[in-house]
């Protein structure tokens, strides 16, 4: 904050209060003394705001920040309308730089907060959260916020990076694929990276606040990528994670239609093998396919003789791909997709003939632990977004947290937050010390309750988080911005990788 007022020049309060009229104005946000003169005009708000009473001339601080986030004063074209700075006063309001940690009470998890002590995570976790979080900070959330807007997909330069700092691999988890790799730096050895070193990436990445961005950046491949990696022959396997590891190219999951979701085994997909089984031939249609405009290859479940068999499908000839609007940006790639006598190799079926099942259901674990993080971590955002709100909004001559409904909507959003990671973090654990079949058979119901539990909360902290905004929750720009890509977008987790009612079926099943 020093190096932004050590160049303005002192000016007394009462020299600001002279400066009240149309073309010649002046206010006071935090100490510091911006001239309006010619902004008025230009003003969203219109110039009548500007001119009001309790603004020209005067220290609009509260005024201000009723209305505006923070991070609209550090744009250049607001940076150019300082002038000076009130004489004897100091800016209070420190704005937050890459890498930074939250001060607002539970905005990071407790382990992230000084005064609390963790089991769970090492230095290593603390050494790849604080490189991640500047990674995220300086290229994620300006592209994505950019992106979300404009509807296309990531940049060049994120995905290049991405892959540059292995990114893409340490997506999919522990594994020998990050052995010998230098991961973001050095920050964390490929050998030693476990399930928390992935829990923090997921977590990190979910700050962006754009949830269709998020999907379309190669979540896919998070996915679509396991079955090719467990059940590919060489050299086909090695061929498609070197490719898609680098960001040469980019992977998809296609398994849900419109006449099958949750039922897997009702996929209507097929493929018919050739007389001498060299060659498959796959008709049928695909639907809700995250990534799939984006797709160079598509890890398709087919309908074969004997029951359901997986292949990579290359994109090419056969091919087609439509554009599927849904609640959230088209960034995210949700693509329709058709196979018409679509030819391909023999060597490209995943996994044995007739034993798709096992190959799709081997990753749903997986998958819906990651939603867990991502989900936990967007909810607490949330929190922090309304504990903001609640301190710098006044209504009533007091500010909302003044109010004890205010209140106590935020003591049960704080309770199922830190509920939800608590129990995430105690699973996440469980598969640092399990191997992947024993997770299978133990934790698989563990993972659909917390999936279940947390994207219920997330559904009833988003109820809250509009009762608190108000109609800012429902505009897209502005203080409520999160809030309304939250409460618009929220509902994705209770329906990717497994139904709410689905999982809590296959829980108590399980038991």
């Amino acid at each position: 904050m020093a190096a932004q007022t050590e160049n303005l020049k002192s000016i007394p309060k009462d020299e600001v209060a002279k400066h009240t009229k149309q073309g010649d104005l002046w206010v006071i946000v935090d100490s510091i003394v911006y001239d309006l003169s010619k902004f008025g005009a230009m003003h969203p708000g219109g110039i009548g705001v500007l001119l009001d009473p309790e603004v020209a001339g005067q220290d609009a601080t509260t005024v201000f920040y009723g209305l505006h986030r923070s991070e609209i004063l550090q744009k250049p074209q607001y940076q150019r309308l300082k002038i000076g700075i009130v004489e004897g006063q100091k800016p209070r309001i420190k704005p937050s730089l890459p890498g930074d940690i939250s001060r607002v009470p539970y905005g990071e998890p407790t382990w992230l907060t000084p005064e609390y002590k963790s089991p769970y995570f090492k230095e290593s976790h603390r050494a790849l959260q604080k490189a991640m979080r500047i990674f995220v900070d300086e290229l994620l959330y300006p592209d994505a916020q950019a992106c979300e807007e404009s509807g296309k997909r990531a940049s060049k330069e994120v995905l290049q990076a991405m892959a540059e700092n292995n990114l893409n691999r340490m997506r999919l988890g522990p594994g020998k694929h990050l052995h010998g790799h230098q991961l973001f730096g050095g920050a964390v050895k490929g050998e030693e990276f476990d399930y928390f070193h992935e829990l923090v990436l997921n977590q990190e990445i979910s700050r962006i606040n754009a949830r269709g961005y998020g999907d379309g950046l190669n979540a896919g491949m998070v996915i679509g990528l396991p079955p090719v990696w467990n059940f590919a022959k060489e050299p086909l396997r090695s061929k498609v994670l070197d490719e898609v590891f680098s960001g040469q190219k980019v992977i998809s999951l296609a398994i849900s239609e419109a006449f099958a979701g949750s039922d897997v085994a009702g996929l209507r997909t097929t493929a018919t093998k050739s007389e001498d089984g060299k060659t498959w031939t796959i008709n049928g249609t695909k639907k809700w396919i995250t990534g799939g405009m984006h797709s160079d290859y598509f890890t398709v479940g087919a309908k074969t003789e004997g029951g359901l068999t997986v292949f990579l499908v290359p994109r090419g000839e056969g091919v087609e791909t439509k554009q599927i609007k849904t609640s959230y940006s088209t960034t995210a790639g949700t693509a329709y997709i058709t196979f018409d006598n679509v030819k391909v190799p023999a060597e490209n079926m995943l996994g044995p003939e007739d034993g798709g099942l096992l190959v799709i259901l081997s990753n749903f674990n997986h998958e819906r632990w990651v939603m867990c993080c991502a989900s936990a971590r967007s909810s607490r955002t949330i929190v922090e977004e309304c504990l903001k709100w609640g301190a710098q909004r006044f209504v009533f001559g007091k500010p909302l947290l003044a109010q004890a409904v205010i209140r106590h909507k935020l003591a049960a959003m704080i309770a199922k937050v830190e509920a939800t990671q608590a129990w995430l973090e105690q699973i996440t654990y469980q598969m640092c010390n399990m191997s992947y079949k024993e997770q299978s058979r133990n934790l698989a119901g563990q993972i659909a309750f917390l999936k279940m539990q947390s994207t219920r909360f997330a559904g009833e902290i988003s109820d809250d988080a509009v009762q608190i905004f108000g109609g800012r929750a429902i505009t897209r720009t502005g203080m409520g911005k999160f809030i309304e890509q939250f409460q618009r977008t929220q509902k994705f987790d209770a329906i990717l990788g497994g139904a709410e009612d689905v999982l809590g079926d296959l829980g108590v099943r399980q038991a």
